[in-house]
Order: C-alpha cells, then structure tokens, then sequence
C-alpha cells in the first residue's frame, strides 16, 4: 500500500540524511492526513492515488508558469518533486492502451454524442486513475465523440 511505502521510505530518508526526498514524502503524508482528517476515515488506496495525482498536476502546471517566468531554479526543485511523488503512482500504460479501453468505454456505454461523455468517463476513471492523465484521457472522448456525431 501507498502509505505504508511512503512512511517506510521516509524513515530510510531520515536515516540517510535526504533532505529533499524527505520533505517531499513529508508533503504527501500531510496532504493524506489531512483529507483523512477533512473526511473522517481512513482513505482507500483509489483515494489515495487521487491525491497524489492532484500533487502531479500541481507540479506540472507550476513547471509552466515557472517556464514562462524564466525561473529555471524553481522548474528545478519541482521537477524534483514531481519525479519522486511519480514513483509511488502505478506505471503509466501506453497511448494505445488508453486508446483501447476508451473505445471499450465508448462501445460498451452506447455513447454516440459529447453530451453522453459523463456516462464515458464514469467507466474510464477507475481503470486509468493514477496511470494515464485524465485531462488527455478527457481529450480522447471529446475527439472520438465528436467523430460519431
């Protein structure tokens, strides 16, 4: 389980003197406690990849605005951040099996316009959460619903 790594490889950190490994893992342990916290019970490991997806998403979009500010130092320590919160997520699966359960999705659903996409994404997220980014994911149905209109 998630959790159970992350305090196992915060312990390992402290012992090894990882400051920014550390403070990272430090970062996701707070960020779960506290929606533990905000929802009163322990979180799932589905619950758990949500966030730590959110984290990702974080990161990514904080890497842009940087970019474009030309605050090289800051891309850095996020890029940092990203790698290690990445590698307690599931391998990501490739484009083309993505591509297959969303048409899975689409033929099984019945879907034939971009007002159904809803239903689509229903029975998508659970196979993909934490192993492909939603937003490309959301992308690919617009793209192949608006084919079928």
């Amino acid at each position: 389980m998630i959790k159970d790594k992350l305090i196992e490889d915060m312990k390992v950190a402290m012992k090894n003197g990882e400051k920014f490994e550390l403070s990272t893992i430090r970062l996701m342990n707070a960020a779960i406690k506290q929606k533990e916290i905000d929802s009163r019970k322990e979180l799932l490991e589905e619950d758990v990849l949500i966030i730590l997806n959110k984290m990702v998403k974080q990161r990514r979009e904080s890497i842009q605005q940087f970019t474009e500010a030309n605050r090289l130092d800051l891309v850095e320590v996020e890029e940092k951040e990203l790698k290690i919160i990445q590698s307690y997520l599931p391998a990501a699966l490739k484009e083309d099996e993505i591509t297959k359960i969303v048409f899975d999705a689409i033929s099984s659903s019945g879907a034939s316009n971009i007002s159904e996409m809803g239903k689509i994404m229903a029975l998508i997220k659970p196979k993909l959460q934490g192993r492909a980014d939603m937003k490309l994911v959301s992308n690919l149905v617009k793209a192949n619903l608006a084919k079928s209109d």
